[in-house]
């Protein structure tokens, strides 16, 4: 008889790329001692530059939103400065814990998947240097929208035809990940690296690192 699978999808970007560390790394070289209130700005911007045009590719909200963090923060940038997080995007680190947390989740039978607000393009520079190999990428050039819209979520069940039961939702944002995850009914599991300070109550399991998710899902009881 078959074994029938079992997933396990993830954020990338936050939950296993540390992208505020090569965010920041990247855009101090533009704005210098003005980093940290650039990339607040940036945080402030970037959701209203996704869900206005769900359509506008990642490459484009990257430079949009660096442009309107900018602007809000009186910065001014000189020519090429907005497109340097598209420009340097396979330059961002994977965190030390995410190698090892993979490997043991493959090992415990579990098929992996990301569910990503990038462009095919940019993430194939990120799954190029991957510490393990992925299952399934669904990016948001794919599904035309960005999380925390269903789009995503709504492919990867379609294609890999998974019972909800069998499925869990790993992430570091509450309001990209988290939410969408509880209104499908799905299993979430909060990687709240950043101690955000959101309500644990909307999880089923609330952890901060990904250390810690091999064992969660083991406690899970999904064979």
């Amino acid at each position: 008889m078959q074994k029938v699978e079992k997933w396990v999808s993830f954020d990338c970007f936050g939950t296993l790329v540390d992208w505020q560390t090569g965010f920041r790394r990247l855009l101090q070289g533009i704005a210098g001692d003005r980093t940290d209130a650039l990339v607040h700005a940036y945080h402030e911007a970037e959701i209203a530059t996704e869900g206005e045009a769900p359509s506008r590719s990642y490459k484009e909200v990257l430079r949009l939103t660096i442009e309107r963090a900018a602007q809000a923060i009186g910065l001014e940038l000189k020519p090429g400065d907005s497109s340097v997080l598209a420009r340097q995007w396979g330059s961002l680190p994977f965190f030390a814990d995410t190698g090892p947390a993979l490997a043991a989740l493959r090992a415990d039978g579990w098929r992996l998947a990301v569910l990503t607000n990038c462009d095919d393009d940019l993430f194939a520079e990120t799954r190029a240097v991957f510490p393990v190999p992925l299952d399934l990428v669904v990016t948001a050039q794919q599904v035309g929208s960005y999380k925390p819209a269903m789009g995503h979520f709504e492919r990867f069940e379609q294609i890999t035809g998974v019972a909800r039961e069998r499925w869990v939702h790993a992430g570091v944002s509450w309001w990209h990940d988290m939410r969408p995850a509880h209104a499908l009914g799905i299993r979430r599991v909060w990687v709240d690296r950043e101690n955000s300070g959101h309500d644990p109550a909307l999880v089923t399991a609330h952890i901060h690192d990904m250390a810690s998710l091999p064992p969660t899902l083991r406690g899970f009881g999904v064979s």
